[in-house]
């Protein structure tokens, strides 16, 4: 799915890089933590994509978030998410999983704590 960069604005050029899917939390039914990257401009940042399905039948909420973020953190980000085994299975159990999984003593997701986060953009599908 292409989105629109948000530093050189391309339609269809900011692509989703790498995920890790993150097991449901006590708001949401699906989590993904996302690497973005723009073909057009190198544009490097973070996004989070969040889904709940609860309540009335046939609704649902949909949360797509793109982040501006510190190089080194997207490259240790990057990097846990390439040594996981198994980045798509929310049961997986490895310590990027546990790490980035991470949640508070309320059941919310909070693995983002450590990041350091900067403006953040709408992810918005191109077409």
């Amino acid at each position: 799915m292409p989105f629109q960069c948000p530093q050189c604005a391309r339609l269809g050029s900011l692509f989703i890089s790498a995920r890790l899917e993150i097991p449901a939390d006590a708001k949401w039914d699906e989590i993904s933590l996302q690497i973005v990257r723009c073909r057009s401009c190198g544009f490097l940042g973070l996004a989070v994509y969040e889904e709940s399905r609860r309540g009335a039948l046939d609704s649902e909420i949909v949360h797509h978030i793109g982040y501006d973020a510190d190089d080194e953190d997207l490259k240790s980000i990057l990097r846990m998410i390439r040594k996981c085994p198994r980045p798509t299975d929310t049961k997986c159990n490895c310590s990027t999983h546990q790490t980035l999984g991470h949640k508070d003593e309320h059941g919310c997701w909070d693995g983002l704590g450590g990041i350091r986060l900067g403006s953040h953009f709408e992810m918005k599908l191109a077409g």
